[in-house]
């Protein structure tokens, strides 16, 4: 772990960028600034020669994501322990590099006690500090934040007054209601409400363990624009910029998802959700279908939900206490009380209900999704509509259909090669085969 001076360079640069008035990771202008002990930098710089053969000082330092500058102190250190050797000069007063024979042998031990090699990892106490300065709870979204965040889907004035105060709360909130009714759409778009990217750690380390944090399946990454902004404000390369994350789980969730998960072969550990959603949110779509009991997940965060921390294990065995600072969105189908208990329904303060839409907000998502899709908006062929396939069979309306029944009529006129319309026709042609298959004899 650091040391004593490695911290204090540690405190100095943290207040260097914690002082601006949005969190950035400033790049460390020396060994201590990394807040990494030497061995650790050692290990990536020899498995990463040992994975490539020959690199030049730049090249390393790209992988490994530290400065140059930095690197050139390791590297001086490598040589006079004859662990590598120049192999060639290369451009901008660098050298080229390879390993010894007995640099060999030390890469084959890093490998053989932890596989991974990529960018430098970032110390644990940064990274909490990182979510302290960017979490949700640093956010209040006004009605006019909400209006941009739920501008591509219908959101009337009532439901906008229920969704305010349950995002300002930052304290959870059950969203139920008939399936097809957006749940999950309306969940996925609460965090663009908070706006603003997030930084994140590609890789955490605490007590010698590395934990993946960076997830590609959960994290948009903000891509440098040809400007170079970021390059211009030397930022610490080993975190990267992302999107608010919104991580959603389904049916698939399990308690191991929850906790840290370590693969013995790598020696590598990879974060659970709650942390890959921190500074989001965590969307638990169709709760109550998951294979574990919908009490048995709650009971898993009591705690955190109230405390605002969560405990995980590492692979040594250390209980580490670490932020649990997210929007929890449980999206289901089920009335709340018929999944939880009176006590923990009193921790998720917001229940809000997603009704069928009225014939009106009905018809404004037929000409929402028109102009998404391309066509032209006819108020009379949704009256059609209506007239014939919902008021005789007395067929509930959902949020979803005007999007499926006009993706339908768009496919049907893609493969008759005729133009895409709204015409009664071209929905006959397509609602009785939607609402059979999907609806049955309803």
């Amino acid at each position: 772990m650091p040391t004593t001076e490695a911290r204090t360079g540690e405190d100095l640069w943290l207040q260097t960028f914690l002082s601006e008035e949005r969190f950035c990771p400033t790049e460390p202008k020396t060994l201590d600034q990394t807040g990494l002990p030497l061995s650790v930098i050692e290990s990536l710089v020899l498995k990463h020669l040992a994975i490539v053969g020959t690199a030049s000082g730049r090249g390393i330092a790209e992988s490994i994501c530290l400065p140059f500058r930095i690197l050139e102190e390791v590297f001086g250190v490598l040589r006079t322990r004859q662990l590598l050797v120049h192999s060639g000069a290369a451009a901008f007063n660098d050298y080229y590099y390879m390993l010894t024979d007995q640099g060999q042998q030390r890469a084959k031990a890093f490998q053989q006690a932890c596989a991974y090699c990529g960018p430098a990892p970032v110390p644990f106490r940064e990274y909490v500090i990182a979510v302290e300065a960017q979490c949700i709870s640093t956010e209040s979204p006004t009605d006019k934040e909400l209006a941009e965040a739920f501008a591509d889907i219908s959101v009337d004035e009532q439901l906008f007054d229920m969704i305010g105060p349950a995002v300002n709360s930052g304290a959870g909130m059950f969203l139920y209601g008939h399936p097809g009714n957006g749940k999950s759409t309306l969940a996925r778009s609460i965090t663009l409400c908070f706006g603003q990217d997030i930084w994140i750690p590609r890789v955490i380390l605490e007590d010698t363990q590395l934990v993946k944090l960076f997830d590609p399946s959960c994290h948009r990454e903000v891509v440098e624009d040809n400007s170079g902004i970021l390059k211009g404000q030397q930022y610490d390369r080993r975190w990267v910029r992302i999107r608010r994350p919104t991580v959603a789980v389904g049916g698939e969730l399990t308690m191991d998802n929850l906790e840290i998960r370590h693969d013995p072969v790598s020696n590598v550990s990879e974060a659970p959700l709650q942390l890959k959603s921190n500074c989001g949110c965590l969307l638990i779509d169709d709760f109550g279908r998951q294979r574990i009991e919908p009490s048995e997940l709650l009971n898993r965060w009591i705690v955190p939900l109230e405390a605002g921390y969560d405990f995980l294990t590492l692979a040594t065995g250390k209980k580490l206490q670490v932020p649990f600072e997210q929007l929890i969105i449980f999206s289901t189908n089920l009335e709340p009380r018929e999944l939880v208990d009176e006590a923990f329904l009193r921790r998720i303060p917001y229940k809000i209900e997603l009704t069928d839409p009225s014939e009106e907000e009905f018809h404004r998502l037929f000409e929402l999704y028109a102009g998404r899709l391309g066509c032209e908006y006819r108020r009379q062929v949704v009256a059609y509509v209506l007239d014939r396939y919902y008021r005789p069979a007395g067929r509930a309306l959902r949020r979803c259909h005007p999007r499926d029944l006009l993706k339908q009529v768009k496919n049907y006129c893609k493969y008759k090669r005729i133009a895409f319309e709204m015409r009664p026709d071209y929905f006959d042609k397509v609602a009785v085969s939607y609402f059979a298959v999907v609806f049955g004899n309803e």
